[in-house]
């Protein structure tokens, strides 16, 4: 007899999804968020996390629950952008530049992050930033996978920002070893995502929905963008957190780096990466400004719930 092997899982129906531990009908949008992360991982997680799992990353039931749960929240967040306005309409090299900076404009620093600076405790500074995960958690993997297929100033433009990501060339000075720093300095909790609210899942996955979705290029370039425009200031208010509640000196050195280089980043990200993209492919231009709003608006969400989360506990308590 020959013994079970993957590709006898593959032709049961729900057994590669139950292995997996996938919920092929997910009742509530938390829940559907929390399958897609599993997905997700699949193709983007260290594969040191996940294993063998990584094998059935293109098996035809995990790529049609994919796609079944996208399209649901695909057509959720088109219909948000319908309500976008003019951003919608730009058409000129010009106009996307204008329109991405009027999105980072808006809410460039959320209520949450100048709660934190002004008025958070110790303790709710340190969930803060384990909820939210660095401004830009993940980006050295998202620019690289972004800038696959481009050329010319485009594709210099995210090369060089994701070797500012890479330390440029020093492993103490990479993004991510600065951050892993960070949580031995200030003792910072790994939270589960089981215990993550719905706004918070659905801002982890977008990374996730537009990393693994060649089509979605152009507004995965325009919410990296975002990212890089607004992480600047918001990371000076949580230095300001910092002074006024007399953090370790080990834990400044990631939000010191991202205050300082970012707005640079952000400047660049335009004029060397969206503007020409608007200018040699009219259709992205629109395209791009919807990805940073997608971002946008589900930050704000994140933001908002996190906000009232942590203040709501210390109340509680």
């Amino acid at each position: 007899m020959t013994p079970p092997d993957a590709t006898s899982t593959l032709l049961r129906p729900t057994g590669l999804l139950d292995s997996l531990q996938l919920d092929p009908a997910p009742r509530t949008r938390r829940e559907r968020f929390l399958t897609l992360l599993r997905i997700y991982d699949l193709h983007t997680a260290p594969l040191e996390q996940i294993g063998d799992a990584a094998r059935h990353q293109h098996a035809p039931q995990v790529a049609e629950l994919k796609g079944r749960l996208e399209a649901d929240w695909l057509v959720e967040l088109d219909a948000a952008w319908a309500t976008a306005g003019a951003l919608a309409h730009c058409r000129t090299p010009e106009e996307v530049v204008r329109a991405m900076r009027a999105v980072a404009a808006k809410d460039r620093l959320p209520e949450a992050y100048r709660w934190l600076a002004k008025r958070a405790t110790w303790e709710q500074v340190v969930d803060f930033l384990a909820l939210e995960g660095g401004p830009d958690g993940g980006f050295d993997d998202l620019v690289a996978v972004c800038q696959v297929g481009l050329t010319g100033s485009a594709k210099l433009e995210l090369g060089k920002n994701y070797w500012d990501e890479m330390g440029q060339g020093d492993l103490a000075a990479v993004h991510t070893q600065l951050h892993h720093d960070l949580v031995a300095a200030i003792a910072m909790p790994t939270i589960p995502r089981e215990r993550l609210s719905e706004a918070a899942l659905e801002r982890a996955a977008l990374g996730g929905l537009l990393a693994t979705n060649r089509w979605l290029q152009p507004e995965m370039i325009g919410a990296l963008g975002l990212l890089e425009l607004q992480a600047g200031p918001r990371c000076r208010l949580v230095l300001q957190a910092f002074d006024r509640l007399g953090a370790p000196e080990g834990a400044y050195p990631f939000y010191v780096e991202h205050a300082e280089v970012d707005p640079v980043h952000g400047k660049d990200w335009m004029d060397k990466a969206i503007e020409p993209l608007a200018a040699d492919t009219p259709a992205w231009g629109p395209r791009m400004v919807k990805g940073a709003w997608w971002r946008s608006t589900i930050n704000l969400a994140f933001f908002a719930d996190l906000q009232s989360r942590l203040v709501e506990d210390s109340a509680a308590a």
